[in-house]
């Protein structure tokens, strides 16, 4: 195992890309759940705060600098009991219903389809409609998608104007369900298959608008749910139109180090539990691996695509608030567990098309905490990685081959963790580094034989704190938050790059034409 003050030496060639990394891996969620959309994105029109159609404009403006890909509404379990119907048409004559999964609150449906979409419009975002099969019908899920996304005098496409909306709207992602296996239904994977396909058979392409209908998928390592989707998709009648089914399969993961009723604090946490959460969150390439590998039997050319809908940090929700709401802090780890992640994803984007991080506001692993009341905003930790990953949306991937064996850190119940996580990607005449080192106490040296390309400038960034429990608040907003990198230095075709302990660190290179 290398010293801290032994370089750990790898190869990047600059001239050999991979596949695509697509932009949507670095998608979001939001789901009708505690204060993601009310309090979060929704503040109402007429609140002091400022807004555009009561839609927060700091919030729209945060959001809009990671250049978000796209947006997975409503939900989530709330998606498998949410009727659309009830969330169109004048707000106060809009029923009432009840949100029976996230605290069992009274839901108003003041933030429907069309506020949705206004949404994405000032996000600049895809949606991602993730439609109701557990208490749905198949006619509703339908009339959705024509409402939505049908141009002529149709009978949706008509009460689609009358309720203000004249053209129709792009929608390109469509959820068949959710979590069929427990919250959407408590289904077995062959029922679930079967309702599936009948269901997108009825999401129709209107007016020229492409589904890209996504089942739901497995729980963790259920390979044999992916297995039960994938041979469903492969029956049809016709086996060249294995495509018009599903064109996606997900599956969720959640990274946490103990039982669900006893999930550990987001702030307060030992040194094995601190690598225990890293150690999860690296499984997620196992995970990865295996549903891709069941797709593989199936679907060799790989028309058919994995999307990671939900995923990220989970822990005991705050004290003293609704533990319904999920509101949890957000710390360094959180962010190190976020960078992890992404280089995952990178190293499997062939297969890999598509992930949501839960969620977007104030809910598990947050991009954005807001204070309704003062009006208040901050960024946590993990927003600051997706800033410094916006690089690496649709570049093209590049291998990292160590030379040495990365420093591993053994873990109390005998097993050991990697602590040097990296990934590369190129797009034209720029090229992006991502380096994790999650070593608590040890800073790392990384020395890069860069080739087939001359690299004429680098720029490192980094981001780190003090402890890996560091986390931002409203008095606190930028006790974590990214800064220059000085030990970032290019002699010839090798980079040189000195990473912090507990840090996460990318670096611009600069290639020439």
């Amino acid at each position: 195992m290398p010293a801290a003050d032994t370089a750990v030496r790898a190869v990047i060639n600059l001239d050999l890309p991979g596949a695509t990394i697509s932009r949507h891996l670095y998608g979001h969620f939001a789901e009708h759940l505690g204060r993601c959309i009310y309090g979060g994105f929704w503040v109402g029109e007429d609140s002091e705060i400022p807004n555009e159609g009561g839609i927060r404009l700091d919030v729209v403006d945060a959001l809009r600098k990671l250049d978000i890909p796209n947006l997975r509404w409503p939900g989530g379990c709330f998606a498998d009991e949410y009727h659309w119907r009830d969330g169109i048409g004048p707000r106060d004559q809009r029923p009432r219903t009840v949100n029976s999964h996230w605290g069992d609150i009274v839901e108003n449906n003041a933030f429907g389809t069309h506020e949705f979409m206004q949404l994405c419009e000032m996000l600049d975002a895809d949606p991602y409609v993730s439609a109701n099969v557990g208490s749905g019908t198949v006619h509703e899920m339908s009339d959705w998608v024509e409402y939505l996304t049908r141009g002529d005098d149709s009978p949706m496409a008509d009460l689609r104007r009358s309720n203000g909306r004249d053209e129709p709207w792009r929608v390109p992602f469509w959820g068949v369900g959710n979590e069929p296996w427990g919250c959407g239904g408590n289904m077995s994977a062959q029922a679930y298959a079967d309702l599936a396909r009948q269901y997108a058979t009825y999401a129709r392409n209107h007016s020229g608008n492409a589904l890209y209908r996504i089942a739901a998928g497995a729980s963790d390592g259920d390979y044999r749910w992916t297995e039960t989707l994938m041979q469903a998709i492969s029956s049809v009648a016709d086996p060249g139109s294995l495509r018009d089914v599903f064109q996606g399969v997900s599956f969720h993961y959640y990274t946490m180090t103990g039982p669900w009723d006893r999930k550990g604090s987001a702030t307060e946490f030992t040194t094995d539990e601190y690598y225990r959460a890293i150690s999860m969150a690296a499984k997620v390439e196992t995970f990865i691996r295996g549903h891709a590998a069941v797709m593989d039997v199936y679907d060799p050319e790989k028309r058919i695509g994995l999307v990671l809908d939900e995923w990220g940090t989970w822990w005991d929700a705050t004290p003293g608030t609704n533990p319904g709401f999920l509101e949890q802090q957000n710390a360094l780890r959180d962010a190190l567990v976020a960078s992890v992640h992404f280089d995952a994803f990178h190293r499997h984007a062939d297969r890999l098309v598509m992930a949501n991080i839960a969620q977007t506001i104030n809910v598990l692993q947050a991009m954005l905490f807001t204070d309704a009341a003062t009006g208040a905003l901050v960024l946590t930790p993990t927003y600051h990685v997706f800033e410094m990953n916006r690089g690496h949306h649709d570049a093209q991937s590049l291998d990292v081959r160590l030379l040495d064996e990365a420093p591993r850190r053994e873990l109390e119940d005998a097993s050991s963790v990697a602590t040097l996580s990296t990934s590369a990607s190129r797009k034209g005449d720029a090229a992006l580094l991502s380096i994790t080192n999650v070593d608590e106490s040890t800073p790392r040296r990384l020395q890069f034989d860069l080739r087939g390309a001359q690299v004429t400038a680098v720029r490192g960034r980094v981001l780190g704190a003090d402890a890996v429990d560091a986390h931002n608040t409203f008095e606190t907003p930028d006790a974590v938050a990214p800064r220059s990198l000085d030990g970032v230095t290019l002699e010839g075709s090798t980079l040189t790059v000195d990473v912090p302990p507990h840090a996460y660190v990318t670096v611009a290179l600069d290639l020439a034409g």
